[in-house]
């Protein structure tokens, strides 16, 4: 195995040995282990997860509203007067001085002393000025209506949401791979079909001198193929720079910049029969990451407008108080503990509770008649995906048989030019052919496994791309040999 270009790959090797293959420079992929680079620390995913994370800890808190509230609480207060009772000792004096004036009515005496002592009153304190008190306190909600449990059901479900939301995200990223790497071997074959015809040209043009100094051919011929030559060179430069864009974007999909060359080494494929396009239909509605979304957020929306209606009934809840700690306030006068249940019921607070049900009926009915519209939309997708599919499929087929043909047609005009049977025009006319008819049989294997990636991606079964790959044809029979 030859030096890696990068510590992260030779960190990759470490981890995994066997799973890049370096060669003449370059290092070897196939699909799958450019699938395990591309998990291995990607973003997106890293974000999805994240999402799934928040989303439980957001049940978890949810989960909390069952568990009973418990709070210690403290306070100092300082009031402008102590806290006392008075009692006015008239009261007393006025029962005495009629008692009095009963068994001597012209008493003057005891009544004058009775008066004043009446004049007065009596207090007693009952808490100073300044208080002061800790208290730990506990709320059990023991009915409300079912609120806790719609709440519960709305917590579990937003998992699931987030972690289809997260196999979403896995398709999305399986999709853009095979774009991108195949792609990238679209890239490096096309440059294989152009290098061949080049040097195809190159041997044409070094016949076509020798032929000119002969006498056997003319100096227009010499040059028509020099110009051919010439310009099969310009596209072969093309092709190397798109290879190397390719190369690039790979890269930095796979997170591998600054290493070398990157040699996709799982061929093109196309798998000659496939499901009806009905079966893929009918995974849409099943399997479709955004339709189950869409259903999740529809059974969310009910969770939501059975809440709304269960604000109509009472809430009960146990309580509880404990004074750990109090500093004037007399036992007599205020408990240290105490316990009771107590109820609430809102009667009426301004059509509330009706607008909030009539929103979440609201919502309940737009994300139902969103999920189908999304479930046709979708519908037409595969469709027009199922139909590259298939004309791609008829062209490879047809370009098959317009390959074998031209290969024959250049060995025989090659064999007759040299016999001096035919033009330098039908020879270059029929590397020209061969070349443009391997291309565009390699284009439309491309074409081929792009839609199909596309296509199990929209029906929610990805992870059936490489049975299909590992079923198919592949390309290597375009290629002369």
């Amino acid at each position: 195995m030859h030096r890696l270009y990068a510590p992260c790959l030779i960190l990759i090797l470490a981890l995994c040995p066997g799973l890049l293959a370096a060669q003449d420079g370059a290092t070897e992929l196939t699909l799958e282990q450019s699938l395990e680079l591309l998990h291995r620390d990607n973003r997106s995913l890293k974000i999805a997860d994240k999402s799934i994370e928040w989303a439980r800890s957001e049940r978890q808190r949810i989960s909390s509203f069952w568990y009973p509230d418990v709070n210690i609480s403290g306070a100092y207060v300082r009031m402008a007067n102590p806290i006392e009772v008075r009692e006015p000792l008239s009261q007393f004096t006025d029962p005495a001085k009629d008692f009095v004036h009963s068994i001597i009515p012209d008493d003057q005496i005891i009544s004058s002393i009775l008066d004043q002592i009446g004049t007065y009153s009596l207090r007693f304190p009952l808490a100073p000025q300044s208080l002061a008190t800790v208290d730990a306190s506990v709320t059990w909600p023991l009915f409300a209506g079912g609120k806790r449990i719609y709440a519960g059901k709305i917590g579990r479900t937003m998992v699931e949401a987030a972690e289809v939301g997260r196999g979403q995200v896995e398709a999305d990223l399986q999709t853009l791979l095979v774009e991108s790497y195949f792609a990238l071997r679209l890239g490096r074959k096309v440059v294989e079909v152009r290098e061949q015809t080049l040097r195809s040209l190159e041997q044409h043009y070094q016949d076509a001198l020798k032929l000119e100094a002969q006498g056997m051919i003319d100096k227009a011929a010499r040059l028509f193929v020099q110009v051919s030559r010439d310009e099969a060179r310009r596209e072969l430069e093309s092709a190397r720079k798109d290879l190397g864009v390719a190369q690039s974007a790979l890269r930095t999909l796979l997170g591998l910049e600054g290493t070398g060359d990157i040699h996709p080494s799982s061929p093109l494929f196309i798998h000659d029969t496939l499901p009806p396009v009905s079966y893929f239909k009918s995974l849409v509605g099943e399997n479709n990451y955004m339709v189950n979304q869409l259903e999740l957020q529809n059974e969310m929306a009910g969770y939501e407008l059975k809440m709304g209606k269960t604000a109509y009934a009472p809430e009960i809840a146990l309580f509880g108080k404990q004074t750990l700690y109090s500093h004037g306030i007399q036992k007599n006068l205020m408990p240290r503990a105490m316990v009771g249940i107590g109820a609430t019921w809102n009667i009426f607070d301004g059509l509330n509770r009706e607008k909030k049900i009539k929103q979440a009926r609201i919502t309940q009915q737009t994300v139902s008649l969103t999920r189908d519209k999304a479930v046709d939309d979708l519908g037409v997708g595969i469709d027009k995906l199922y139909t590259q599919i298939q004309n791609a499929l008829d062209d490879v087929t047809a370009l098959s048989t317009t390959i074998e043909l031209s290969r024959e047609l250049v060995r025989m005009r090659q064999r007759a030019f040299a016999e001096g049977m035919a033009t330098s025009t039908e020879v270059v006319d029929a590397e020209v052919m061969l070349s443009k008819a391997e291309i565009a049989s390699l284009l439309a294997y491309y074409q081929y496994d792009v839609a199909l990636a596309a296509l199990l991606a929209t029906c929610g079964i990805p992870e059936t791309f490489g049975e299909y790959r590992r079923e198919g044809r592949t390309e290597h029979y375009i290629f002369r040999p």
